[in-house]
């Protein structure tokens, strides 16, 4: 079955082209120093230190101190700036190779007037922005945003203005256009599957997903007060997670689960779960890594705090690898450049002091960063170990050409030899989901989003070498249902990872990845013929081998005993996908769910936590109460006065 999928226009604005390659830098000076105030003494944390007329910058640390590496020889001025301090200038400040440059800052403290916002006038936008554009100011405030010439511009005027749409507010208002709660997501529409009948197509075939960004997405909406729009909603991410309890294989790479009940919100349809469960690696077995940290630092990354938490991040992902591991970091923002060459983690300080020195500024020269990112993959690559990319960013992207197809073909030739991109977003407003998401796929990885810090530890601790090592690539799944006993099929969600049918045994066709452990959860809706009973159909899934490429496929037929009689009947596993599926397809304002309540998904996800309390459970049924409630408030409001 094949629907086609179009690639949004926001997704070709957001990818760039190089222009010129970058040099790589073959000899390079460091600097370093601390800051402290004349007042006390006392080191000043987060003082912006930047080399004036360039990219290169850094945040100063807990304790004051700062450190630039990779830094070309030459004479450069240093600038240290924060809103409570007076600016500082130190010029002729030399630099040679191989060498560290101390520099120390006395900052004396100011006071800063109030200032008058006004609206701004239509004409005097384009020449504030110019004005701003020229002399290289990205941002201004703690939170980001600039008062210029009276004027305030919410979000930082920075380069990522005319992408954010992020609209000009008097009075210090933040109120994003088009009555949206955030300015500037992109999200890809991608449909909604329908029911299929076997007579015109018993072959239903799609590549696994492991991701789960749109669920942490929607939560971060909820939590936050907003619905999500309908298209960020994917409804496999809801379902995938969840942990389902399944068995781990010991012996083969994957096992099949199989289990079916009646369908609690279609009448007379049965639910099918289908579980392809990866084996498990243990941590102490894990393979050495190679990785290269890809990281967003242009001015939008600023906002909301959002390369704080890609800080926080990064170190706990740091403290969690082994010695012979090896770290290097890429960091883009008006222009690409390599913040530290590979590192052992026997020096796990020099690591952490660069990802300290993390500062947002700049235009977004995404593709830069990517391409360097990989330049320095495939300088260290070695068969036989994790060569990975983990790029952290807000899939935001305003310089050069933009060019879909170009980026995808580069990303797929270094996937084919083995170095994966995982894609780890931060941020509301100013985002772009459809990006990060195909940089994910066609990375040969996978894409997470970390809203909070439990997020982060959950992807970048508890499942490290889920994250981190791959078992098996271009995972295809195809299920033939039997045609004299099926009579039509729905597969909820899935909608932009569907394959030709006869491009399941195709091995040149891309399919999904699985990491150490790793489960893939599909639930489809079935309607049985009268009588049908026995073997209904097959269940096959194909995969290669991650270091040396052998195609494997396993199966397991679909037998009419693994249903419940009744929806009672299933497990507490089956109920908690259930929910999650009906939750989403809500959210989403599927056609099919057009009949469902929330407040019966509601109950559905009460009962399976009755059954065993968890974590993940409490935190559905908290997000589906939020959800029932705002969606109860938007009918309300959107009712007429008199029914009211």
């Amino acid at each position: 079955m094949k629907r086609t999928i179009t690639i949004g226009t926001a997704v070709l604005a957001s990818l760039v082209i190089l222009l010129a390659t970058t040099a790589h830098p073959e000899a390079a000076g460091e600097i370093r120093g601390k800051v402290t105030s004349a007042t006390t003494g006392k080191p000043i944390p987060a003082v912006a230190i930047q080399i004036e007329g360039t990219a290169m910058g850094a945040l100063t640390t807990p304790t004051g101190e700062y450190f630039l590496f990779n830094v070309p020889p030459g004479q450069y001025t240093l600038v240290a700036n924060s809103p409570a301090y007076q600016l500082k200038r130190v010029s002729n400040l030399t630099v040679t190779a191989g060498n560290t440059t101390v520099q120390d800052f006395v900052l004396e403290e100011k006071i800063v007037p109030p200032t008058v916002v006004q609206e701004v006038p239509r004409v005097q936008l384009d020449k504030i922005i110019k004005r701003f554009s020229e002399l290289h100011i990205r941002g201004g405030t703690a939170n980001g945003n600039v008062v210029a010439d009276g004027y305030f511009l919410s979000g930082g005027l920075n380069a990522e203005y005319g992408n954010a749409h992020s609209g000009i507010m008097a009075h210090g208002g933040n109120t994003p256009p088009n009555g949206e709660p955030f300015d500037a997501m992109f999200f890809d529409h991608t449909g909604t599957n329908p029911f299929v009948s076997t007579e015109d197509d018993h072959l239903s075939t799609f590549a696994i997903d492991v991701d789960n960004a749109s669920y942490a997405m929607t939560r971060s909406y909820l939590n936050r007060g907003y619905l999500p729009p309908d298209d960020a909603v994917r409804v496999e991410e809801f379902v995938n997670n969840f942990k389902y309890g399944y068995n781990h294989p010991h012996e083969e790479a994957f096992a099949i689960d199989l289990e079916g009940a009646p369908s609690k919100f279609g009448a007379n349809y049965q639910m099918l779960k289908i579980g392809i469960v990866g084996q498990r690696i243990k941590s102490e077995d894990r393979k050495d890594a190679n990785l290269v940290f890809v990281i967003d630092v242009s001015g939008s990354m600023r906002r909301e705090d959002r390369l704080g938490l890609v800080r926080r991040s990064l170190r706990l992902l740091v403290d969690n690898l082994k010695e012979r591991d090896r770290v290097g970091i890429v960091v883009y923002g008006s222009t690409g450049r390599v913040l530290l060459e590979p590192t052992s983690i026997r020096d796990k300080t020099k690591i952490t002091s660069a990802i300290d020195q993390l500062y947002a500024g700049g235009s977004t020269y995404a593709e830069q960063g990517i391409r360097l990112g990989y330049e320095m993959a495939d300088r260290i690559f070695e068969s036989g170990k994790i060569n990975r990319i983990i790029l952290c960013s807000d899939g935001v992207a305003n310089v050069g050409r933009t060019g879909a197809d170009d980026i995808l073909k580069m990303i797929k030739r270094y996937a084919d030899k083995g170095i994966t991109l995982s894609s780890i977003g931060f941020g509301m407003g100013n985002y772009n989901d459809i990006l990060l998401e195909k940089l994910g796929d066609k990375g040969n990885g996978h894409y997470a989003y970390v809203d909070n810090w439990a997020e982060a530890k959950r992807v970048l601790m508890e499942n490290l070498t889920g994250t981190l090592q791959v078992i098996a690539r271009d995972v295809k799944i195809q299920v033939d249902f039997d045609t004299s006993k099926v009579d039509r099929y729905r597969l909820l969600g899935y909608e932009n990872r569907d394959v030709d049918d006869d491009k399941f045994r195709d091995d040149k066709e891309d399919g999904g990845e699985i990491g150490s452990g790793h489960q893939v959860t599909a639930l489809y809706e079935i309607k049985l013929k009268e009588g049908a009973t026995g073997q209904l159909g097959m269940i096959y899934v194909r995969f290669k081998d991650p270091d040396n490429f052998k195609v494997t496929e396993v199966s397991r037929a679909l037998d009419s005993r693994i249903f419940k009689s009744t929806f009672a009947n299933a497990s507490t596993n089956f109920k908690l996908a259930v929910a999650a599926a009906e939750f989403a397809e809500i959210l989403r304002n599927s056609y099919w769910a057009k009949g469902s309540k929330l407040s019966e998904v509601l109950a559905v996800a009460r009962l399976a936590e009755g059954e065993r309390s968890t974590d993940q459970a409490i935190e559905l049924m908290d997000l589906i109460a939020k959800a029932d409630k705002l969606k109860q408030a938007e009918e309300s409001e959107s009712e007429p006065l008199g029914q009211r």
